[in-house]
């Protein structure tokens, strides 16, 4: 009989995906789901012949060199994968997949349901009656926001899930525009009535609401630098639900303590789990709009991952390349 691989995996997952691991892999799982320390990710490396990871485990080059010959795959759950070094990995002869394409919906969700609390005071309303705050009734004055409808909204990285955000966006009424890496094609541009901007800087300068749906790479680190963040209006709302990188989280929130900004929605941070205390203190105040890492959280979109995860790694096992390899020109 074939020996079953060993497969370790960093975090708990859902039960039906741990299950049918047991059934299919010598699994070893995570039952207390305790984040792996960098010890017990090095020792994991060591002894796996596919590590799962997720995009909390910082699989560098230092925690690579260590990596024992039966190490041919790790399986990230999760679509980004800028949490390994694919490029040391693969000079080790280590295959990297991912899990894509199955978070877009959910993510797109999230993200205009932030498009909407910001300007809206959704959070801020949601909170009066729960913490028994004075409430005198319905008042023509009291907590006015912003209207959606009709605003410009910039997406910044016009990928699946910013195609997603701009067709939600564009059934409230939003005006679509985008920047990206590289321009879309005319159908899906007429699509959504969409307008491409080559300069970054130019489009933040115009528009009401911005949207943050790009990877983080080297080259999209800080991408919202404080000097860019200083071009968007003074009424303008900044929403990320990509990775905390791409957005100068100090600049970000100096300028909403300034009144600079009308306010920002983030679902995620620069160091996280760490938050900025000066973007909590902002929440307190009802300034910024902070959640921790929901963009994804759904039962369907993780349970989508982990088969994405087990298809990867079957498919590797049985001697045929698996479908969601990674490799360096993705990136």
């Amino acid at each position: 009989m074939k020996k079953r691989p060993l497969v370790i995996v960093t975090r708990r997952l859902p039960d039906v995906i741990e299950t049918r691991m047991r059934e299919l892999f010598d699994a070893r799982l995570n039952h207390d789901d305790e984040p792996f320390t960098q010890a017990q990710l090095a020792t994991a490396v060591a002894e796996a012949d596919v590590l799962v990871p997720t995009v909390t485990d910082r699989i560098d080059a230092g925690l690579l060199g260590g990596a024992g010959e039966n190490l041919k795959l790790i399986a990230n759950f999760g679509n980004g994968v800028d949490n390994i070094d694919v490029q040391t990995a693969l000079n080790r002869g280590i295959t990297v997949t991912n899990t894509p394409g199955v978070l877009t919906e959910d993510t797109a969700d999230m993200t205009m349901g932030l498009i909407l609390a910001g300007p809206r005071r959704i959070a801020e309303g949601a909170r009066v009656v729960p913490d028994e705050q004075e409430w005198n009734g319905w008042s023509p004055t009291w907590m006015l926001g912003r209207r959606i409808w009709g605003k410009r909204l910039g997406i910044v990285g016009m990928g699946r899930i910013g195609q997603a955000v701009a067709r939600r966006a564009k059934a409230f009424g939003l005006s679509i525009h985008y920047h990206n890496r590289k321009r879309v094609s005319p159908s899906v541009e007429d699509a959504l009535e969409a307008t491409y901007w080559e300069s970054l800087d130019q489009m933040l300068a115009r528009m009401d609401i911005i949207s943050v749906n790009c990877p983080h790479t080297p080259a999209t680190y800080h991408l919202l630098s404080a000097r860019r963040l200083k071009l968007l209006k003074r009424d303008a709302y900044v929403v990320n639900t990509a990775r905390g990188e791409v957005v100068d989280e100090g600049a970000l929130a100096r300028m909403l303590e300034a009144g600079e900004l009308a306010g920002a929605a983030l679902d995620v941070f620069e160091n996280e789990p760490a938050v900025n205390p000066k973007l909590v203190r902002l929440a307190r105040q009802n300034k910024v709009v902070l959640l921790p890492h929901l963009g994804s959280a759904t039962i369907e979109g993780r349970v989508d991952m982990g088969e994405k995860v087990i298809v990867n790694i079957k498919t590797f096992m049985d001697g045929h390349r698996p479908p969601d390899r990674v490799i360096p020109a993705m990136l």
